[in-house]
């Protein structure tokens, strides 16, 4: 389970003056909202939970929100993201219940393997306990690293799919404290340093490295297989939080200036069987870096990053992992309407 503060949830919104609200929910939450909706309506709130899919805090149902007649969007279990929204939101991260300590005490002599001085990262549902994992690993001589990210986070220490600034600090190895493939996958390859995954559900520990370097091969597969390819739909996301259209932009210069066909399309879910009536021999995603990664196996045509392209077009020749990053952030910088701490 995880905790949400629905009281702090329904202080804020009396602060805005609410009648009426969206709440917004990832699938493992779907019961979280359906209580935290029960309970605004039982203080005078109408509560309307949104049965879409979502993504994270980068998909915020704004649009939806406002289309509804709401004063307010609730978008349970993220943290806060810096975005232009049209309806004032609350993001309100769940954190999971669960005691990180054990499963690092556990596998102590796997973490020992990363060195001395390692890099803690995790996702919002256990940043709560961050420095208390840190405070841990120090007792048993580390020096530990938690980097502070950029705005696209909301605390030290937090990674994203999309996003692992706060990983890429003077460390000899990355230590990701949480359950799940792509987060830790991710942070081996934006750093390529040592990463070892501890979840602190099962206890177990999964070391990265293989796993980086095998779907690196994958990754240069797509890239092969798009050699021959001479028309190109780049994809660019209408979510506000994926929305790169500069960067889209750049791509369809890269690939006209190379001599390739290509063509801007806009999407708002981005899956292959809605693409299928263009003729197009390749796709690159300029969104979710995960679209290409997590799902390439259901396209049946190549489907590419952002940097896989520069390779494919002779730019670069290291393979890099695609990230959407936010700018630099100052101490004191306010992070909008973000629950439990989560502003700093």
């Amino acid at each position: 389970m995880h905790e949400v503060s629905m009281r702090e949830v329904l202080d804020k919104l009396r602060e805005l003056n609410a009648k009426r609200v969206l709440i917004q929910t990832p699938e493992g939450l779907k019961r979280e909202a359906q209580a935290l909706a029960d309970f605004l309506e039982g203080n005078g709130i109408e509560a309307i939970i949104s049965g879409d899919i979502n993504y994270g805090a980068c998909d915020p149902a704004d649009k939806e929100a406002k289309l509804l007649g709401c004063d307010a969007l609730i978008h349970l279990g993220h943290s806060y993201m810096m975005l232009h929204l049209e309806v004032p939101a609350i993001f309100v991260p769940a954190f999971a219940n669960v005691d990180v300590v054990p499963s690092l005490e556990k596998n102590l002599d796997e973490v020992q393997k990363l060195g001395r001085r390692i890099a803690l990262v995790t996702t919002a549902q256990h940043i709560h306990q961050l420095e208390r994992a840190r405070a841990f690993l120090e007792k048993h001589g580390f020096e530990v690293i938690i980097g502070k990210g950029d705005s696209r986070v909301s605390w030290p220490g937090q990674i994203l799919g999309c996003n692992f600034a706060a990983a890429k600090v003077d460390a000899e190895g990355v230590l990701f404290i949480g359950a799940g493939y792509f987060h830790p996958l991710g942070a081996a390859l934006a750093t390529r340093k040592p990463t070892l995954a501890v979840n602190p559900y099962s206890g177990d520990a999964i070391w990265m490295d293989n796993e980086a370097e095998r779907l690196i091969r994958k990754r240069w597969a797509q890239i092969a297989k798009a050699m021959d390819a001479e028309r190109f739909g780049v994809i660019t996301s209408t979510k506000k939080g994926q929305l790169r259209l500069a960067e889209a932009k750049r791509i369809v210069k890269l690939l006209r200036e190379h001599g390739k066909y290509a063509r801007l399309i806009a999407m708002n879910h981005i899956s292959y069987p809605a693409l299928e009536g263009f003729d197009f021999d390749a796709y690159v995603v300029v969104a979710c870096p995960r679209v290409p990664i997590d799902d390439y196996e259901n396209w049946r045509k190549p489907v590419l990053t952002p940097p896989e392209v520069e390779i494919l077009l002779g730019l670069r020749e290291d393979y890099e992992f695609d990230e959407i990053l936010g700018v630099g952030r100052k101490e004191d910088e306010p992070l909008g309407i973000a629950l439990h701490g989560g502003g700093k």
